[in-house]
């Protein structure tokens, strides 16, 4: 008679499945609460403990981890010495592991869970069983995750056998999710510090979300995945209402969208295109900063993205429905809003609560070879800004700049911003040379700049950003300074009275 070793913490389907097995003249083995649930629902089972001779204990911390148990899973029957021993120590074959672990992520999201309910909740036996059964895969059938329960039956009744290579995807399967526990554990552990740590050894754990329908071009496949610890406030915790399946850009660009729409407490709405922001601005209300976001570049901000940071009112969804978009993110709708949006069925429309949440992230980058680890930039400055020319900002120009230095600080480098006190006027992004991609901005810019601010994510290596500023009606200008030339870039702004700050911090964005 084969057996199968039961024993999960998802209970999902496992009756059912059990009695199937029964009705093939299969032995079921179990333990703990599992035995347990199965013995209530009729089934007849045998205590692991009968075959050990040897009881649960340390609070159930010990059970299976026996050579009874792990001598049955990991025997090899093609080799005769194998069975030969098993033969002489009295151990029968388990043919059949299904196994999930203790909910070591559904404990840790708890609010304030103690250290000691997360410790105590590490699988320590289900992993060892599932990966003795995993490395015996040609003669142990391995399952750790119920959906894979039907698969099995059906080979089971259809050939009397699960095939050769179902048992391989079971098995890589079960090494996928025990790599994936293990490190969920490792970066609770690491977290916990609440100190940035780099670890000699960095695992990384992500669950496929889905299949896109095609990367970044058409010719490159790909898929969306997400951090398996929980997270608010990301691209990932965003639920998507309406409109057409998410594509490889769609996720790049409004995760892009969703990091600068962070750095605003007004109503303010961010529009953007090719993960750059085109158009920014905040208002009285979400009508006014959608206006204002629109008019910055109202030829760019067709087939973009729109984050918002308050609920979209009719009014709003109004404006929106006049060009086309491809995505909306915001906290919520209102029915009316939605009314308007959802009469285009291409549009779409996410909900993301904590919109405004900022998670401490790593910002990883992949490159030939390895990755690229660092702390998200998230600070926006780093102390207070130096005056640096004879003139002194005034309190709409400060207001101004630190409006244009929160934009500056999401566009790709090299970034100028252009802007007044609540909206972009202009943005030159991702030019090898600063100088142009302030004639860029100036040249391609759709308001005027009269007595505008200047945002600059790096020093001017020259004084002619200054100059070329000046010219186009730029009276402030923000910039980290640094520069061997800092001083010919200050005497050029006292002789336009320009007044100009450094931050001493710079943003750049690659």
């Amino acid at each position: 008679m084969k057996r199968a070793l039961i024993s999960v913490s998802d209970k999902t389907g496992i009756v059912e499945f059990a009695k199937e097995l029964i009705k093939m003249d299969i032995e079921i083995l179990s333990t703990g609460g599992t035995a347990k649930r199965l013995r209530d629902s009729g089934l007849k089972v045998t205590d692991v403990s009968e075959i050990t001779n040897f009881p649960e204990c340390l609070d159930g911390r010990v059970k299976t981890l026996h050579p009874m148990v792990h001598g049955g899973i990991l025997a090899r029957r093609d080799e005769a010495s194998h069975m030969e021993q098993l033969k002489s120590l009295g151990i029968e074959t388990i043919d059949f592991v299904i196994i999930n672990l203790y909910p070591f992520k559904n404990t840790i999201e708890k609010e304030n869970v103690a250290l000691e309910d997360a410790i105590e909740n590490i699988d320590i036996g289900g992993p060892t069983m599932l990966r003795s059964a995993a490395k015996n895969y040609q003669d142990v059938t391995v399952v750790v995750h119920p959906e894979d329960y039907p698969r099995v039956l059906t080979e089971l009744k259809e050939q009397n056998s699960v095939s050769l290579e179902t048992k391989y995807d079971l098995a890589l399967k079960v090494f996928q999710h025990t790599s994936e526990y293990d490190t969920l554990i490792a970066t609770y552990l690491r977290e916990r510090l609440n100190k940035e740590t780099y670890p000699d050894t960095l695992t990384l754990a992500y669950e496929k979300v889905q299949d896109l329908r095609y990367g970044e071009n058409p010719h490159q496949s790909a898929a969306f995945y997400k951090e398996v610890k929980k997270t608010s406030g990301t691209i990932a915790d965003a639920k998507q209402i309406h409109g057409k399946e998410l594509s490889f850009n769609n996720i790049n660009d409004a995760n892009g969208a969703l990091a600068l729409i962070k750095e605003f407490e007004d109503p303010t709405i961010v529009a953007v295109k090719h993960t750059n922001a085109c158009g920014v601005g905040s208002g009285i209300d979400l009508f006014d900063a959608y206006q204002k976001a629109y008019a910055c570049d109202p030829q760019s901000i067709f087939g973009g993205i729109i984050a918002a940071n308050r609920i979209i009112d009719e009014k709003t969804a109004k404006e929106i429905n006049k060009i086309f978009i491809e995505i909306v993110i915001a906290p919520g709708y209102t029915d009316e809003a939605l009314e308007i949006l959802m009469k285009k069925k291409n549009i779409r429309l996410m909900i993301l609560e904590d919109i405004l949440k900022q998670e401490k992230v790593w910002d990883i980058k992949k490159v030939s070879g390895g990755i690229l680890v660092q702390e998200a930039d998230q600070l926006l400055f780093d102390g207070e800004f130096e005056v640096v020319t004879e003139r002194i900002p005034t309190e709409n120009e400060i207001k101004a700049m630190t409006f244009a230095w929160k934009v500056c600080k999401h566009i790709k480098s090299n970034g100028i911003v252009l802007s007044n006190a609540d909206q972009t006027l202009s943005i030159g992004p991702g030019q090898v040379s600063r100088i142009w991609a302030l004639q860029n901005a100036i040249r391609n810019s759709f308001m005027p700049l009269d007595n505008s601010v200047l945002a600059s994510d790096a020093f001017f290596p020259f004084e002619d950003c200054v100059e070329t500023a000046a010219k186009a009606g730029v009276k402030a200008i923000i910039q980290p300074g640094g520069s061997v030339n800092d001083g010919a870039s200050i005497e050029m702004a006292n002789k336009y009275g320009i007044t100009m700050v450094f931050t001493k911090m710079r943003h750049f964005k690659h």
